[in-house]
C-alpha cells in the first residue's frame, strides 16, 4: 500500500530544511555538483608571497576558483578567534577578515569533497560537496595537511621521503613525484604536501617555525603577539577510498626558528 500527503503536508516536512539552508554563511568557492579542475587560462599557483606583520586573507593574485575557498560569514560579531574549516573530515582554523570574509588556497582531491564553514561562536555555518575531476590526474595516495592557531605566524611543511627527497616551500616539487602543493605564509594555513605513487618505505614528517607572530608599537618597536602556536600535522593515505586513514597530531611550536619531528611512519 503506498502512502500518499497533501502538498501541505509536504511543504510542512521539507520546511525545516529551507529553513536550516538560509545560513549566514555565504560560500563563493567550492560551488556544489561536478566540475572537471581549472579553466584553461586560470593558474593554481598557491604559494603566497612573504610580507610581515602578515595580516590579511588573501591567496595569490589570480588563483583558479578550483583552488580556492571564499566567501562571507555575515552578521558575525567582530572576533579576533578565527572560524572553522573543515574539509573532508580535516578540521582547521579559518582566518577572517573585519568583514567577515574569507579567501584561503586549497588543494583538493580528485573525487567526492565536502567543504563545511563555521563561524567563530559555531552558531553559524555552511556545507557543500561536489565531484572534482581533473582531466584523469592520478589521485594522491599519500596527502599532509598543516594549520595552526595563530595569525600572523608563518609554519612550514617539510617532508622527507625514503629516497632522501627534501619537499619544502625552497623545493617544491621532485623528481620523485612528491609536491608542496599550498605554501601559506599569513596564519592559519593550511600546507599541504601530496604524492600521487608513493615510495615503499619511510617518511619524516618536520614543522618549522619560520616568522612572523609579531606587531608594530606606536614607537615602532615589535612586540610578540603569540609566540606559543599549536601545529596540527594531518596525515591521509589512500584518500577517498574505502581504505582511507587519517591520523592527526597536535605539536606546540614555541619560538621562532624551531623545526620539529613531528612523525616518521612507514608507507604502505
Amino acid at each position: 500500500m503506498k502512502l500518499r500527503y497533501s502538498p501541505i503536508i509536504l511543504f510542512l516536512c521539507i520546511l525545516p530544511t529551507i529553513v536550516t539552508a538560509q545560513s549566514a554563511v555565504k560560500l563563493d568557492t567550492p560551488v556544489g555538483g561536478w566540475r572537471t579542475g581549472a579553466p584553461e587560462g586560470e593558474g593554481e599557483n598557491f604559494r603566497q608571497t612573504v610580507n610581515y606583520p602578515a595580516s590579511s586573507v588573501n591567496t595569490p593574485a589570480g588563483q583558479a576558483n578550483t583552488a580556492r575557498i571564499s566567501g562571507q560569514i555575515q552578521a558575525t560579531p567582530k572576533s579576533a578567534e578565527p572560524g572553522r574549516l573543515i574539509v573532508n573530515g580535516v578540521s582547521m582554523p579559518l582566518k577572517i577578515d573585519e568583514a567577515g570574509r574569507f579567501d584561503r588556497p586549497f588543494s583538493f582531491p580528485n573525487g567526492s569533497n565536502s567543504v563545511e564553514v563555521r563561524s567563530p561562536d559555531g552558531q553559524q555555518r555552511h556545507r557543500t560537496q561536489f565531484l572534482n575531476t581533473s582531466g584523469g590526474a592520478t589521485p594522491a595516495k599519500l596527502r599532509v595537511l598543516l594549520a595552526w592557531d595563530s595569525d600572523n605566524t608563518d609554519l612550514d611543511l617539510h617532508l622527507i621521503t625514503p629516497d632522501g627527497a627534501h619537499i619544502w616551500y625552497g623545493d617544491r616539487a621532485v623528481p620523485n613525484g612528491a609536491a608542496l602543493d599550498v605554501d601559506v605564509t599569513t596564519g592559519y594555513g593550511p600546507e599541504i604536501f601530496a604524492m600521487p605513487a608513493p615510495i615503499k618505505g619511510q617518511y619524516l614528517v618536520y614543522v618549522n617555525y619560520f616568522g612572523g607572530g609579531y606587531r608594530s608599537d606606536d614607537e615602532g618597536q615589535e612586540d610578540a603577539v603569540q609566540p606559543l602556536t599549536t601545529a596540527q600535522v594531518t596525515v591521509i593515505t589512500e584518500e577517498g577510498t574505502p581504505s582511507e586513514k587519517m591520523e592527526t597530531f597536535l605539536v606546540p611550536m614555541r619560538a621562532v626558528g624551531e623545526l620539529t619531528l613531528v612523525k616518521g611512519f612507514s608507507y604502505p
